[in-house]
């Protein structure tokens, strides 16, 4: 089996654990909650192909709303930041994405802060739109999607750095 293969796999059941069995039980103040898996999304390889990518996504995201008994909403919120995903990539590493050359591993801190708060934002609020799906609690899907976000994107920049390999 492939390295990256294998690593992917790993990564996949272990941020799917983490997500059920941690994450899910953090409810702070109703407001914050954190949403780690779609760090898997975020580090998939940019060479594989999409429609794997947007699979998967599916997968772990139904997953996800098995263990959390919500109704398909973390899904939809996955394929989405799965399918946005290269318009992300393109707009946070420019050049290195149209080259096919970024490593998250030795990317700029910024580039990398940049990806992963653009798309934690898309997919919170996606994710808690469709949850809450009322447009007279418009304030209450921004305070979530806000504050999810914030604590998800630290935790998730914290994750990157601290377990990739090459990072100075």
């Amino acid at each position: 089996m492939n390295s990256v293969v294998g690593l992917n796999i790993v990564r996949f059941i272990l941020l799917l654990l983490v997500q059920v069995l941690i994450c899910n039980q953090i409810d702070f103040l109703g407001y914050i909650n954190p949403y780690i898996y779609i760090i898997f999304i975020f580090l998939f390889p940019i060479r594989e192909e999409r429609l794997a990518l947007l699979l998967i996504s599916f997968v772990l995201g139904m997953l996800v709303d098995l263990f959390s008994d919500s109704g398909g909403v973390h899904a939809a919120a996955a394929v989405s930041l799965a399918y946005i995903r290269p318009i992300l990539l393109k707009s946070s590493f420019g050049m290195l994405y149209e080259h096919q050359s970024i490593k998250f591993s030795t990317t700029d801190i910024g580039s990398l802060i940049t990806y992963i708060s653009l798309g934690t934002l898309i997919h919170h609020s996606i994710l808690f739109s469709l949850e809450i799906f009322n447009i007279s609690s418009i304030l209450l899907v921004l305070e979530k999607t806000l504050f999810s976000s914030i604590f998800t994107i630290i935790l998730s920049v914290l994750i990157i750095i601290l377990f990739s390999r090459n990072r100075k």
